[in-house]
């Protein structure tokens, strides 16, 4: 989500917006049941947060108390699960309910927010492979009152979209180290948000963030690494980015 753009500044619609994704359904129609999915920005090694925080990642996050979203120190984050008709009903009235709250009231079949404007998003991308799973995707989002449009352009005027951050939704990926650092700033850091070019490109702007990756990259030790780098997965989730 491009958090420039105002409709995506609200965690809640965010929220709402995973709560309509049918992973389980689009992986097993379409992708012979091969992924699955991640709920960490380091998912597969010992930096990956999990349940409620504990000892040294716990102490760095109350040092932040008041920085971070209050959820971190009670609510283990997790993706919304999908796979049957209920559990996809309950999804998205959970989802129409953030909305709303965010908001946004049903105007015919469109949702509308507090300006009379309806909620509208763009998919962009440069791979026809994109549509594969963006237009299951829509269908969710469009029985919420979402109106979805899916652009695909060439490689080189997507870069410069990107660039330019002219753009509402994107697929990326992010490579992480093991040995965390300096990158995670040029991932996530409010001084490169409005950087053409850069790697936020969410546009990640929050202090909570910015100072857990000084806590990342100035540890002193491998123990202080993995307990700062859980505690920054853990706010970076907890924000629905």
């Amino acid at each position: 989500f491009n958090l420039r753009r105002e409709k995506f500044q609200d965690e809640r619609v965010r929220r709402a917006f995973n709560l309509a994704f049918e992973f389980e359904d689009i992986n097993r129609t379409i992708f012979f049941g091969q992924y699955q999915r991640i709920a960490s920005y380091f998912s597969g090694t010992e930096l990956a947060s999990s349940g409620l925080p504990e000892g040294e990642e716990r102490a760095i996050l109350e040092s932040l108390r008041d920085k971070v979203p209050a959820s971190v120190f009670t609510e283990a984050y997790a993706n919304p699960v999908n796979g049957s008709p209920e559990t996809v009903r309950a999804n998205l009235r959970e989802a129409v309910r953030l909305l709303q709250e965010a908001g946004y009231t049903q105007k015919g079949r469109q949702l509308v927010g507090r300006n009379g404007e309806p909620l509208r998003v763009e998919f962009l991308g440069y791979d026809a492979n994109l549509e594969r799973y963006v237009l299951p995707y829509r269908q969710a989002l469009e029985r919420l009152g979402v109106g979805v449009d899916v652009r695909l352009v060439d490689a080189a005027q997507y870069q410069n979209r990107l660039r330019g951050f002219d753009f509402d939704i994107v697929t990326s990926s992010w490579l992480q180290s093991l040995s965390p650092g300096n990158e995670q700033r040029d991932f996530w850091g409010s001084e490169t948000a409005a950087r053409p070019g850069s790697r936020n490109i969410a546009g990640i702007k929050d202090p909570g963030v910015d100072a857990l990756i000084e806590r990342v990259i100035f540890a002193k030790d491998r123990p202080g690494l993995v307990a700062a780098t859980k505690a920054l997965d853990r706010v970076l989730l907890a924000h629905h980015y």
